[in-house]
């Protein structure tokens, strides 16, 4: 590798992650028209139902057995951020919030002592095609912070500002700033018990959208000691640092220098995940992400007996009326919409 990229990774299901972050996937698919019930208007025959992620058709249905999607699953000890490019989301989880986001929309929940949550996705149009794409990424928490009290935030896509520059040869290039700092612009808060909250976090997610061609100077991080990884998802490739990364790639790289990227010849697109470790052991065991194998036990001991707040909904997989607009009704039932 060169002094810029350190190591260049193949993206799998999931994507190749670093501390402080613990898992990343894309989701992307093209869902057909949906039919009166916000489900598939096509055949699921031929379909692993509960356990469809083989991609037949270009979509999956996940864990859904009608309507795509998660239906109901517990989670302890990390944070999950889920953003929205296309389509929609229904969540609904153990403590009686609820909220349907999608569109650049992007929701930060704080499991911490323990939630169970499902994130659903009604196809709403009868009429045309409901293409669904996101990422979701776990971020950890610190052992101190493994057990705060659930809470999530929604930062809508009018309040997650853009940066965008042109280079010399008027090709341009965008980058929304999920969390971080860039050019003085500053998200929405994530939640007050997240490790983006803490003040030498450096923590970053940036989506990167550059013009053919275009070439952008990404500023270097605030630490030497923070992580950087670049996952480079549509287009043709970018150099970074003068080292070329194939769509279909991760560069981890080095923090502390500017590092210029260059686009190929399409129009290209990446995702920046960037922080300082957290440098605690990690146990893990499905949903539960602890730092000891004695904390995952309790965590299934506490699951099974409390199931985190019971289960207020009627269906594992709730969707909200087709006609709902955006909304999220928050723990303790505050009522917000973009």
């Amino acid at each position: 590798m060169g002094d810029v990229v350190l190591e260049i990774v193949p993206l799998g299901f999931p994507w190749v992650t670093a501390d402080p972050f613990l898992f990343c996937v894309h989701h992307d698919d093209a869902y057909p028209k949906g039919n009166a019930d916000m489900t598939p208007a096509a055949s699921l025959e031929g379909r692993k139902i509960g356990m469809d992620f083989e991609g037949k058709d270009g979509w999956r249905m996940y864990h859904g057995d009608t309507v795509p999607g998660f239906p109901q699953h517990p989670h302890r000890g990390f944070e999950t951020v889920t953003i929205v490019r296309r389509g929609y989301i229904d969540h609904s989880d153990s403590l009686g919030a609820t909220a349907r986001f999608g569109g650049g929309d992007v929701q930060w929940l704080t499991a911490g002592s323990g939630i169970v949550h499902a994130e659903m996705f009604p196809l709403t149009k009868t009429d045309e095609p409901n293409p669904v794409e996101l990422f979701q990424i776990w971020l950890n928490l610190p052992a101190k912070s493994k057990m705060a009290e659930p809470h999530f935030a929604m930062l809508w896509n009018k309040d997650i500002p853009r940066v965008t520059h042109a280079d010399a040869n008027g090709k341009r290039t965008e980058v929304t700033v999920i969390a971080g700092t860039l050019d003085g612009k500053v998200p929405p808060p994530s939640p007050p018990k997240s490790w983006a909250m803490e003040a030498d976090a450096d923590l970053a997610i940036w989506c990167i959208r550059m013009d053919a061609g275009a070439t952008w100077t990404m500023p270097k991080a605030a630490l030497a000691s923070t992580g950087r990884t670049l996952y480079v998802f549509a287009g043709p490739g970018v150099t970074v640092g003068g080292e070329l990364v194939n769509k279909g790639n991760a560069a981890a790289v080095v923090s502390d220098v500017d590092i210029t990227l260059e686009a190929g010849d399409g129009e290209c697109e990446l995702l920046l995940l960037q922080g300082k470790p957290i440098e605690e052991p990690v146990v893990q065991h499905g949903p539960f992400v602890m730092n000891s194998r004695e904390e995952i036990e309790k965590a299934m001991i506490d699951y099974r007996r409390t199931r985190f707040g019971g289960w207020p909904w009627p269906k594992d997989g709730p969707v909200h009326p087709r006609e709902e607009t955006r909304f999220a009704k928050h723990i303790g039932g505050r009522l917000e919409r973009p």
